[in-house]
């Protein structure tokens, strides 16, 4: 099945559906919060586990216990359902 971009209306649908996610520039965005490095960054590892077998990379950045996590497919130019199931899958680790 081709991945395909999603509409506003169907990516407001599924943001009703998990929480704390907004859309930024095109591509839905979340900040976490730990109590320290080494927790932010053992999050990091274990999303990049999971997004190499999804073979779908987040865009993030982090500076000591703040990870601020970007999805979008660039294949589509914009956001998927890939998105989606992946960022349900970083809040089941958060």
């Amino acid at each position: 099945m081709a991945i395909t971009k999603l509409t506003d209306t169907e990516i407001s649908t599924e943001l009703e559906r998990i929480s704390g996610w907004t859309v930024e520039n095109g591509k839905l965005h979340k900040e976490f919060q730990f109590d320290s490095f080494v927790e932010a960054f053992g999050f990091m590892a274990r999303v990049a586990l999971i997004a190499e077998s999804m073979n779908h990379h987040p865009e993030w950045f982090n500076v000591y216990n703040r990870v601020t996590v970007d999805l979008a497919t660039h294949d589509v130019g914009g956001i998927s359902a890939l998105d989606f199931e992946l960022a349900k899958k970083v809040d089941a680790l958060a």
